[in-house]
């Protein structure tokens, strides 16, 4: 687990596990960061003083890596492993199921800064064709009110608003005839003025405002790659609002699925938070081919 701070540009490492794959941070006001591993929910230290630890949620069925806090820091809402997206308290307790069994799958991303709303990935199977009609959509939180906002059958993933609530930031195979080649896009909250954001030869996952709503961070996959697989050499990159042709490239890693899948900015916009997975020698990956 690890932290790039904005000021300096350094990077620090807050915590090592050899024994259990922990995901997707979210950080907290209180400087803890929540994370899923082994099917459940953990908080751990910012600074890395003590271990993590589960947090309690009686009906909570297992995890995933989908988990975004609510704007005043008191609730998890998270995907589960029955499809379905979860409202958690984050001091523990009882879970509550807030999206219908409708049929299709859900996988939430995005918490609208008024508290109200879930953005979330609804997919409908074709086989094992999971992505094939992957769209974004929204939610209240009371499970009621079921929008989608992209219309395109995908795959889409990766929403999450802006601070001023004016956009959704979302990557998206809409614009590209070439299978994987996501990009970075934007749409308001109704589904008008879709907008793409970036024009390069890379894949490109995950968009997260900065609560400064100037920069964005995002994870850039190698061209080519289809989907949002583990163990790639990947980039998180960082882009001004205004100016989305010149991204910087702050990290190298062995990542993908699970570095930074969800906000994982500090409350203060001054540094966030990714997961890093250094490959030992002996693993069966050729990095420079993938």
């Amino acid at each position: 687990m690890r932290i790039w701070d904005r000021t300096s540009g350094s990077v620090k490492t807050v915590h090592v596990s050899t024994t259990r794959l922990y995901e997707a941070p979210n950080w907290t006001r209180d400087d803890r960061l929540v994370l899923n591993g082994d099917g459940q929910l953990w908080t751990l230290p910012v600074d890395g003083s003590a271990a993590p630890v589960p947090i309690e949620a009686s009906g909570l069925p297992d995890v995933n890596n989908d988990h975004v806090l609510s704007p005043d820091g008191g609730t998890v809402f998270a995907s589960a492993n029955d499809w379905r997206i979860w409202e958690v308290p984050l001091a523990g307790g009882t879970a509550r199921r807030v999206t219908p069994d409708d049929g299709a799958l859900h996988f939430l991303h995005g918490v609208s800064p008024d508290g109200g709303t879930l953005g979330y990935v609804c997919l409908e199977p074709d086989g094992d064709d999971w992505w094939a009609s992957a769209t974004i959509h929204t939610i209240g939180v009371d499970g009621l009110g079921d929008a989608a906002v992209t219309t395109h059958p995908g795959p889409a993933d990766g929403c999450e608003w802006t601070p001023d609530s004016a956009w959704i930031l979302f990557n998206t195979e809409q614009f590209s005839t070439a299978p994987g080649h996501a990009q970075l896009a934007r749409v308001r909250p109704d589904g008008s003025d879709l907008e793409q954001l970036t024009f390069d030869e890379r894949v490109n996952w995950f968009p997260h405002v900065a609560p400064t709503g100037d920069v964005v961070a995002y994870l850039s996959y190698p061209p080519g790659t289809e989907g949002h697989p583990a163990d790639l050499t990947v980039e998180l990159r960082l882009v001004s609002v205004d100016d989305w042709t010149a991204p910087l490239t702050l990290v190298e890693l062995s990542g993908g699925q699970g570095t930074i899948n969800v906000p994982s900015w500090s409350p203060d916009g001054s540094a966030f938070a990714f997961v890093d997975y250094p490959l030992p020698p002996s693993a069966d990956v050729d990095l420079e081919d993938s």
